[in-house]
């Protein structure tokens, strides 16, 4: 149903979480805990899948937050437990207070301020990566929570690997060469594009330590049995979700 990052494990005080497509009660092609409130599903069965969710975390549905995801860079300091639209990254100093992202094939990671008790949720696919949503949050962080990136912990998780995310001439010029490789051995060369080491060497410059960085080693598309891919099952899958707060 979900992991436990190993980082966060250290931290009582803290829930962070990201699920899989386990024990759920959706049918195909969204078998089976389709979180996703924004796909093709029938409603009844998403609502359970939150249900049995949250209840396993020991978190009231009332307690959540989360945002309809735009692939921007916008953030969002939540003061209130709702629905919101138009963000791609949540940050909170409030207890109880449980950010939400979703993800089939982009990028999630959570953030935790040990020192100064906030957490952030971030969304990251190529556009929002390209766009440093990752670096930005941290920044936010330091302007809204006086956060120290020395003080945080960080997990950037499960999305889609760089030997499967296969990208436009368009998209690669976007990225640093070092993010992205050419593959010449086919007719025509194609792209690839490594979305955690982009994530990841947003944290670096931002001053998070290294070893308070912890990368899943999994991937939303040779790992398809335990996790939705948008690309591999062409759109029609459903949604996980990355959570993370802090216990009143």
């Amino acid at each position: 149903m979900y992991t436990e990052p190993n980082i966060f494990k250290q931290f009582p005080e803290l829930i962070a979480v990201e699920s899989n497509r386990k024990d759920g009660v959706s049918p195909p092609p969204y078998s089976s805990l389709n979180l996703g409130l924004f796909t093709n599903d029938i409603p009844e069965n998403i609502e359970k899948n939150r249900n049995i969710f949250f209840s396993n975390l020991g978190i009231r549905k009332s307690r959540v937050a989360h945002s309809y995801q735009i692939h921007k860079d916008h953030i969002l300091k939540v003061t209130r437990c709702k629905a919101y639209e138009g963000y791609d990254a949540l940050i909170t100093e409030n207890r109880n207070t449980f950010l939400t992202v979703t993800i089939a094939d982009c990028t999630p990671i959570l953030i935790y301020d040990a020192k100064n008790q906030a957490v952030a949720a971030v969304h990251a696919g190529w556009k929002g990566t390209v766009l440093d949503i990752t670096a930005k949050t941290i920044q936010r962080m330091q302007l809204e929570f006086k956060t120290n990136p020395l003080d945080c912990y960080v997990y950037v998780g499960t999305c889609i690997d760089d030997t499967n995310f296969e990208v436009g001439e368009e998209v690669a010029e976007q990225f640093s060469i070092e993010f992205k490789r050419l593959d010449k051995s086919s007719r025509k060369p194609k792209f690839y594009v490594d979305l955690k080491k982009a994530n990841v060497a947003q944290l670096l410059k931002c001053g998070v330590p290294e070893n308070q960085i912890e990368v899943s080693p999994f991937s939303t598309v040779i790992n398809n049995d335990e996790y939705f891919s948008h690309r591999k099952e062409k759109g029609k899958t459903g949604r996980m979700v990355a959570l993370i707060g802090m216990k009143k």
